[in-house]
């Protein structure tokens, strides 16, 4: 072997030894955290360089590639716990990761996604490690007494957000919060609904807010959207929307909506039967409640998807069929 390599490669591991060495020091080294106690929320989705750039902007280490590459070392990329951290005590770079690894958390995350539909909801609740299941025996008509519900039906009464909760809680306090804040936003908005609305109860209007949510894929659209629904509510035309059917099919959707499907009737085929269906059909957000109680005031009757999330709105079949030749066939 030629000399010039020999030396590179004994420089190399030098190089490697001294880094290793550094690492191990920096690792074992209290933080200088000020001020004590400090809070950290570790988000879900949050990855090892998000991780240490957020630590540095908090002031609770000093540089965040020294922080990412000691965790990269020892591979710690894969084992972070999402929660709420306080932090009370000085503490070094590895007992740091240590406790984040661990999930020695003060507060956990959990969170409803708009759109969800309840099996959603339940399966989100019963992957949380940090929460008391206490809902997993039970039917929906239980758990819904059990929160305090009026209602007979789950779908579409629980508010998306992200809920904060102390290891250990029930997932029915969570569950009872989701609902409460949820019957606040649909009460409020009912209050200030536009006049005229062919609604006869608030829970009819969430269930327009479900429809609406899964309709739209362009937050800006919403109130259009809600304003073709209610137009063909007030004519008496059916909804005839796709998300009403999938719901409908429920577990037997595989994915892909056929023209059978769309002729076979359940209560929730909004082609084979009139008005709204009899529940909502996923948690709607705040901003499709607005929109259903304050839609847009349009003349549309039709509405198509162009491929990029936003749609094209005809008030007659004519301009419609024109706007589904050009974006769908």
């Amino acid at each position: 072997m030629k000399t010039w390599i020999k030396r590179f490669l004994v420089l190399a591991g030098l190089a490697a030894l001294v880094g290793a060495g550094g690492l191990a020091w920096y690792g074992n080294q209290p933080l200088r955290i000020e001020p004590l106690p400090k809070t950290l929320n570790v988000t879900p989705g949050t990855h090892l360089r998000s991780l240490s750039v957020m630590l540095e902007r908090e002031g609770v280490i000093g540089n965040a590639h020294v922080f990412w590459l000691l965790g990269r070392v020892l591979g710690k990329g894969g084992t972070l716990k999402v929660g709420v951290y306080t932090l009370d005590q000085p503490l070094t770079p590895l007992a740091l990761y240590g406790k984040i690894e661990r999930g020695e958390v003060s507060q956990v995350i959990v969170q409803f996604i708009e759109g969800w539909n309840w099996r959603e909801v339940r399966a989100a609740l019963a992957a949380q490690p940090f929460l008391k299941n206490d809902s997993a025996g039970m039917s929906d008509a239980e758990l819904l007494q059990a929160i305090g519900a009026e209602e007979s039906h789950p779908e579409g009464l629980l508010f998306p957000d992200t809920y904060f909760y102390a290891p250990h809680t029930s997932d029915l306090n969570v569950l009872r919060r989701a609902y409460r804040l949820q019957h606040e936003k649909l009460m409020a908005a009912w209050e200030a609904r536009a006049p005229g609305l062919p609604y006869r109860t608030p829970y009819e209007a969430l269930t327009m807010a479900s429809i609406v949510e899964k309709e739209t894929g362009a937050a800006f659209e919403r109130p259009q959207i809600a304003g073709v629904f209610l137009n063909r509510l007030r004519l008496g035309m059916r909804l005839q929307t796709d998300p009403t059917v999938i719901f409908g099919l429920g577990e037997r959707f595989d994915g892909n909506l056929r023209k059978a499907d769309l002729q076979r009737d359940t209560p929730y085929n909004t082609y084979t039967r009139a008005g709204l269906p009899p529940t909502p059909i996923a948690m709607p957000s705040e901003a499709a409640i607005q929109a259903a109680l304050n839609p847009a005031q349009t003349d549309a009757l039709y509405f198509v998807a162009r491929g990029d999330g936003t749609h094209i709105f005809s008030s007659n079949l004519e301009a419609h069929n024109r706007a589904v030749n050009r974006y769908q066939r």
